[in-house]
């Protein structure tokens, strides 16, 4: 087969045969291989006319008709199914070539792909791609991350697929090494805490003030057209109004109150505290995911414990304080994950632009959001800036709608509502202004009982007291 195909792809599920047609329509010749031969015969089928879109026959042919260097993407299940695909196709690959990882790999397994096939002479990319099917067929966000010369052979293809804003492609090198699995993994986090904290709202207006799928539909469309502006809000707006054809119910309300995962929440987890970094919005997302998987446990334990009123009397207000609530709240979402990405680009050296990170989720992706546009201005003053709520304006905004979520947290306590995202962004804000914390206590406690000393505020050194009492373990 000669050499004449730009882009080739491995695995052809709606991920990886969307973003083939993409590039097949932006005049790329593109070329893909799967296990199941029916797959292939589908992309085919699914391009449009005068596009060149080819599913070969066998892996190697797919290989041997690109040109070089090749330019290749698997889009996989991360773990064992990428090693295999790396086994697979490396016998066919020559030095130069650059073979792209599109799915959701922990960062890690990136950085162990990342050194082996560098020392055949291949560049490994680790790219998280975001936006779902439709993204991959009209305009994803992609982090790529990897070689830098070696990128400049990608840009221009990823450039003509991705979602655009304001004329910019959403998309741009997030750094060497494992830096856009990195940015992937925690846009998935904020991804969970934005999710966690729409659901608490549905909550607190469903059940505590009795409000219908068809009062929520139009409020969720009216917050969609203001500060809250979002493809979260935009799609559970749209999720209202969705009747289950079987039932004639709404389809929300027959789903099990049982969230799946695939493990990015708790990944971004797992590393913030690693470097360590507070990201408890994120935390308590992941947290609630885990509750809700424990169904029959809960269900016996509204059997032990008395429920009492849920109700919410106020319901004017707590609209208004809702809205409120979900600007701060989301806002201290970006926040934690923005600051951890800073943080580990520095540990690991990894040179994340948090500019450009920014300008990638303006579009294409799950967590894209307004809100985006004030976090372009704080970096266009400070591209270093460790934490966005330290920028002035950004603070300015905190402090114009905090009370709606003090609000919000104090009438959900009051009906016995839990709200662990909303109420971890309102004590993160308060913990992360405060310019005195009770930790004074606890370091003396460490010391008290294990020695483990302090500094103190009138001068410098390391300081230990005999607290003259037998200390416990």
């Amino acid at each position: 087969m000669p050499q004449q195909y730009d882009f080739g792809m491995i695995g052809l599920g709606v991920m990886g045969s969307n973003l083939l047609l993409n590039l097949a329509d932006h005049g790329y010749a593109t070329i893909g291989y799967d296990l199941n031969p029916e797959r292939m015969q589908a992309l085919e089928e699914a391009a449009h006319p005068g596009t060149t879109v080819k599913g070969a026959a066998a892996l190697a042919d797919m290989v041997l008709a690109l040109k070089k260097p090749r330019k290749l993407m698997m889009l996989v299940p991360a773990g064992k199914a990428v090693d295999a695909a790396i086994t697979s196709v490396l016998p066919y690959l020559e030095a130069g070539d650059i073979l792209i990882d599109g799915g959701n790999s922990f960062f890690k397994d990136t950085l162990h792909r990342i050194a082996y096939l560098q020392d055949q002479g291949i560049h490994f990319f680790g790219m998280g791609i975001s936006g779902g099917e439709l993204g991959a067929r009209l305009g994803p966000s992609m982090m790529p991350g990897g070689d830098k010369e070696a990128y400049q052979y990608l840009k221009p293809l990823l450039e003509a697929v991705a979602a655009k804003t304001d004329g910019k492609p959403c998309v741009a090198y997030m750094g060497s090494g494992a830096a856009g699995h990195y940015v992937k993994m925690v846009h998935n986090g904020i991804e969970y805490a934005m999710m966690q904290l729409i659901a608490e709202a549905y909550d607190l207006l469903h059940r505590g003030a009795g409000y219908t799928n068809e009062q929520l539909q139009p409020l969720f469309q009216q917050w969609n057209e203001g500060p809250l502006q979002s493809f979260l809000i935009d799609i559970t707006a749209d999720i209202f109004r969705t009747i289950d054809a079987e039932t004639g119910k709404h389809v929300v309300d027959i789903i099990l109150d049982e969230a799946g995962s695939k493990g990015t929440g708790r990944w971004t987890t797992q590393e913030a505290l690693n470097l360590p970094v507070a990201i408890p919005s994120i935390d308590a997302a992941v947290a609630a995911r885990t509750i809700s998987g424990v169904r029959s446990q809960r269900l016996k334990a509204t059997g032990l414990y008395q429920q009492g009123n849920n109700s919410i009397a106020n319901t004017e207000s707590l609209t208004r304080d809702l809205e409120s609530a979900l600007v701060v709240a989301f806002l201290c979402a970006y926040a934690q994950g923005l600051s951890m990405i800073a943080m580990a680009s520095e540990e690991e050296a990894m040179q994340i632009p948090l500019p450009s990170v920014v300008q990638v989720w303006k579009g294409g992706c799950i967590i894209r959001s307004a809100l985006l546009g004030s976090f372009e201005q704080a970096f266009a003053q400070d591209a270093q800036l460790p934490n966005i709520l330290l920028d002035a304006n950004i603070a300015a905004l905190v402090q114009q709608y905090e009370q709606g979520l003090r609000n919000t947290v104090t009438q959900a306590i009051a009906a016995r509502i839990p709200v662990p995202a909303f109420a971890s962004a309102l004590a993160y804000i308060d913990s992360f202004r405060s310019a005195q914390l009770p930790t004074n206590l606890v370091q003396a406690q460490r010391d008290y009982f294990g020695a483990h000393t302090y500094r103190r505020i009138d001068k410098d050194g390391v300081f230990h007291t005999e607290w003259n009492a037998e200390a416990a373990d």
